[in-house]
């Protein structure tokens, strides 16, 4: 049952990942939008970390998927997430009000508030849950080299 558990967790974060990226790569110049629109990088780094982001979260899906260095691709998840969780608790206490671009998008939002940054963290916190099980049960029979 746990081995099951553990390829629905990882099956789940590939699919966020993959689409994630595939989306952020679709429309780069929105990418960009959203990615100016936290203002904490510097103008001329934008471009090449959207472009950057969208080809990492691709990879970090596509090695979940096929279940290659499960417990890193874990690791890095949760640090990637916990990277999105603190640029939206900045963007929501210094009053942006902003999409957060997670699944492409992003940029100025008048409709953002305190319901939509919180529904934002609150997912992103659920996907380090299902991370973290990645982490703690990664070899398992479904996955080709844990």
């Amino acid at each position: 049952m746990l081995d099951f558990v553990s390829l629905i967790t990882r099956l789940a974060m590939a699919a966020v990942w993959i689409i994630s990226g595939f989306s952020k790569l679709r429309d780069s110049l929105q990418t960009q939008q959203a990615m100016k629109a936290y203002e904490i990088l510097p103008g001329d780094l934008i471009s090449p970390l959207a472009a950057g982001l969208s080809a990492f979260e691709i990879a970090l899906g596509v090695l979940l998927f096929l279940g290659i260095f499960l417990r890193p691709a874990g690791v890095i998840s949760i640090g990637l997430l916990t990277v999105f969780i603190i640029a939206i608790i900045s963007a929501w206490a210094r009053g942006l009000t902003i999409d957060c671009g997670c699944f492409g998008g992003g940029g100025a939002n008048s409709n953002a508030g305190p319901a939509t940054y919180l529904t934002e963290i609150g997912r992103d916190l659920g996907f380090i849950v299902l991370s973290v099980w990645t982490v703690w049960r990664p070899y398992k029979r479904f996955a080709l080299h844990p």
